[in-house]
């Protein structure tokens, strides 16, 4: 099936593929077949070149004596784009050909510092929402291959843009490292539609940017403040007046601490937190203790080299059941699988729990999460449908027998070591076809736009084992294989 036929009469397309291997004169002709009725597009990778071709196709020899060209894409409303560099000409082009645009979305990743031509700078923010439909915007310029930032912006840009963005209600904005507070608080104080913020990379952001945010009438819901290192407690307790926040994203933000967790204590209304690094300890996550009994469905406390097994019994009450669903204990130095037990004999509904490269985590971890029942009923291990155990220290061979049937019948998602035991890991994927194996280290559920950054809980569309069970009433699958590789172990041995 050709990209061609695919555009006709789409109305959302994603094509999560790198679109820059197509010839570009070839594929920007292709979308001048695009269906009118087009509201999104999402593409995977794209050259910021080839984008402006799409929009602004070069008329063939036969088209130069007609009338001007239809527009293309004219009710697009939501582009995503992951491309080589955001430049200055592909978010004019953008802005001047997508008048429906409400939601735009634009990450880069460069491979060498970018020139100024092929480069964002002040003048292209003054371009962006020119025709004022803007409600979502988000620039992230990611380092992935390469420490860099929008260099070529400072608070001059970020001025301008925010008087044109005054109707906003999602910013996120990533690697802007020459703005400085100046800048962060225009858009806060510019833009009082605002419900969601990100910044990431905000090397001169402070807590000078929050400490008036109540005498704003913004009604925060999502904020993200990631990699923002010059914030302290005292930021997160001002921005903690916003009573409605569900979404507080704080990774990668070291010098917070248990003063955070106090202040985060007092949302009511929230369901996913994210203080990965920071200098949290057993006795400032006891705090949260209410939030997880109450609202509180996702928490990742990764690489808080603080915690001990002792943070399990400080988060969960043995008087309430927590509605918590998504737990990260990954890169914790000091969880053992003592601190497993406790979390086993709490009962959580625990859907999602990853604790990779976790040193002291080994067999016992896992026989304790595959005998654990909920809600009295009699499928062991039943609600973990993610358990990453990547490049845990004390895994053997003893914990794939764990992992058979009928131990943790709703598993889709399974991370482990793949270079050890790897007869045992193919053969588990084999008798369980319903289980997604991964063992490269890969971070199990997450996408390509960092779908962590908001609230996020996967959506399992496909049968798992114990729906197939239920339906059939039979084994679907076969322990051979699995039986025959334990031998075979066990002869190595």
């Amino acid at each position: 099936m050709t990209i061609r036929s695919e555009l006709i009469s789409f109305r959302t397309l994603n094509l999560m593929f790198d679109v820059s291997t197509f010839l570009r004169h070839n594929f920007a002709r292709a979308w001048t077949l695009a269906s009118d009725k087009l509201t999104s597009l999402e593409i995977g990778y794209i050259s910021s070149v080839m984008v402006t071709e799409l929009l602004s196709p070069t008329p063939g020899p036969s088209q130069f004596l007609q009338q001007e060209q239809p527009p293309i894409l004219p009710n697009l409303q939501k582009l995503c784009l992951s491309v080589d560099y955001i430049t200055d000409t592909m978010i004019n082009t953008i802005s001047q050909n997508l008048t429906s645009l409400t939601h735009l979305d634009l990450r880069d990743a460069p491979i060498i510092e970018p020139r100024v031509t092929f480069d964002l700078t002040n003048n292209g923010l003054q371009k962006i929402n020119q025709n004022g439909k803007l409600k979502h915007l988000s620039l992230v310029r990611s380092q992935e291959f390469l420490i860099t930032y929008f260099r070529r912006v400072n608070d001059l840009g970020i001025l301008l843009m925010a008087d044109l963005c005054a109707s906003m209600e999602s910013i996120s904005l990533g690697g802007f490292c020459r703005v400085t507070d100046t800048g962060f608080r225009a858009i806060i104080h510019s833009c009082t539609n605002l419900y969601k913020i990100k910044i990431s990379h905000g090397t001169q952001l402070t807590d000078l940017v929050f400490l008036d945010i109540s005498a704003t009438p913004l009604s925060l819901t999502h904020v993200g403040l990631r990699w923002c290192n010059l914030l302290t407690n005292l930021a997160i307790t001002h921005l903690a007046s916003n009573l409605d926040l569900t979404v507080l994203d704080l990774r990668d933000c070291r010098s917070l601490g248990d003063d955070t967790l106090i202040a985060i204590s007092s949302l009511p209304k929230l369901k996913s937190l994210l203080v990965d690094g920071s200098d949290i300890s057993d006795t400032g996550i006891s705090h949260l203790r209410e939030r997880a009994a109450s609202s509180l469905v996702s928490l990742s406390v990764r690489g808080c080299k603080r915690l001990t097994d002792k943070c399990i019994t400080a988060l969960f009450s043995s008087t309430s059941k927590p509605v918590l669903q998504e737990l990260d204990l990954s890169n914790l130095p000091n969880l053992s699988d003592n601190g497993v037990l406790l979390l086993a004999k709490s009962r959580v509904p625990i859907c999602e729990l990853r604790m990779r490269q976790c040193p002291l985590i080994g067999d016992t971890s896992v026989m304790a999460l595959a005998s654990m029942q909920v809600d009295d009923e009699r499928w062991h291990g039943n609600c973990l449908r993610l358990l990453d155990l990547y490049n845990c220290g004390r895994i053997t061979a003893l914990s794939f027998r764990w992992l058979k049937k009928p131990y943790f019948p709703r598993l889709k998602w399974l991370g482990v070591t793949g270079s050890v035991n790897r007869d045992m890991m193919d053969a588990l994927a084999r008798s369980r076809p319903y289980l997604h194996v991964a063992g490269r280290g890969e971070e199990l559920g997450t996408g390509q736009w960092d779908h962590a950054d908001g609230f996020y809980i996967h959506d399992y569309e496909e049968m798992d084992e114990l729906e197939r069970y239920i339906l059939e009433g039979d084994d679907v699958v076969s322990d051979e294989e699995m039986a025959e590789a334990e031998d075979n172990e066990e002869f190595e041995d």
